[in-house]
């Protein structure tokens, strides 16, 4: 039997990685939304919820807008700084402190 001296192994996902990066950041993009506007009242709401739940640790919902997503997550308020516009969140599953904007607040609810 001939074999080929130069034996070349077909790679066919070779180029994948970039392709999917690219891909996924297409499918990304079209699951973005934009940040919804809150009003006046809501905003107070807001507020209200993340003051009262600083100071009862009570367990929050919080929603908020990150990268044309809007993202819930359990946890609990740590700092609030309306000045600011600061507050500081620890989720539920990994504890860890999250320091956000008031701004990117779309939604808070006791659980």
């Amino acid at each position: 039997m001939h074999h080929d001296r130069k034996m070349k192994k077909w790679r066919p996902f070779a180029s994948m990685p970039e392709q999917y990066i690219g891909l996924q950041e297409v499918i990304n993009k079209q699951a973005e939304v934009p940040q919804p506007l809150l009003t006046e009242e809501q905003m107070e709401q807001i507020n209200f919820i993340l003051i009262e739940a600083l100071h009862t640790n009570k367990q929050v919902y919080l929603t908020y807008y990150k990268k044309g997503q809007c993202i819930t997550e359990t946890g609990f308020i740590q700092f609030v700084d309306s000045l600011g516009n600061l507050f500081v969140f620890i989720d539920e599953v990994f504890e860890l402190k999250n320091k956000m904007k008031l701004s990117e607040l779309i939604d808070v609810r006791f659980t």
